[in-house]
């Protein structure tokens, strides 16, 4: 099996600077997504700060992850739990950037990260950026939003129309650098040839529906997708950032 990839990252429409951070590292197999928040110096420094951080900790501990990736049976691999120190890991280091310089207080980001080893997807995920497997002709999310309207959702208070729309659809429940620790959601799943992985920040996910990703993840290039995702979210507003990483699992 080999892994193909395709990323891209926009400003948007509306703001001035670009919030969201990615990071690709086919060497170890590592893929992350951040979209930070805390102002124009917060959410760029606790992206950026993030996206390095978790970086730096799965190559601190590569031969662990690429043994362990091979650990049957699945859900007795360690590698969800390496991930998730490595987010642990960058939410403390983002809380101590913050307490030291007052402009960044307050700053946090959303982290969805994955490493893709042995023909396994392994996920972390804080926040509202999301994931989704593209699996023959359906199209899961895998990730939940940690977000104010998905829990209104849940309660059955909103539909998932009325919540792309509402005003509170950038208020999250949880976030990676808020404070000291954080609570990590992790994911395994065996990859299968043909299968497709998108990882995005809301300034996608709030415009384009979930049939829309599976779509175009079925009919188009995995290099054409990041632009033709991006470009349609701006035709519909682009209100924020946006930024898709693309995995494909091929012969």
């Amino acid at each position: 099996m080999r892994i193909h990839c395709a990323a891209q990252t926009d400003v948007g429409r509306v703001r001035e600077h670009n919030e969201d951070s990615h990071l690709i590292a086919p060497d170890v197999g590592l893929f992350v997504v951040a979209d930070g928040m805390g102002g124009h110096l917060g959410g760029q420094a606790a992206s950026s700060l993030a996206v390095k951080t978790v970086g730096e900790s799965i190559h601190r501990v590569e031969a662990a992850v690429s043994e362990g990736a091979e650990v049957m049976p699945l859900e007795s691999s360690p590698v969800p739990r390496l991930l998730a120190d490595a987010v642990r890991a960058a939410c403390a280091a983002i809380f101590d950037a913050a307490q030291e310089d007052p402009e960044l207080q307050g700053m946090g980001t959303t982290v969805t990260a994955m490493v893709v080893r042995s023909g396994r997807a392994f996920i972390a995920h804080v926040g509202d950026s999301r994931c989704y497997l593209q699996r023959g002709d359906r199209i899961i999310q895998v990730t939940d939003d940690h977000s104010l309207v998905n829990e209104q959702i849940k309660a059955g208070l909103l539909t998932r129309d009325q919540a792309r729309a509402s005003r509170l659809k950038n208020i999250i429940t949880r976030s990676v650098g808020f404070e000291k620790d954080v609570a990590v959601d992790t994911f395994a799943m065996p990859l299968f040839v043909g299968d497709k992985i998108l990882m995005c920040s809301d300034g996608l996910a709030n415009f384009v529906d979930d049939t829309e990703i599976g779509l175009a993840l079925a009919s188009l290039k995995l290099d054409e997708v990041p632009g033709a995702m991006i470009n349609l979210a701006n035709e519909r507003g682009g209100d924020d950032n946006i930024t898709v990483v693309c995995v494909a699992a091929e012969e």
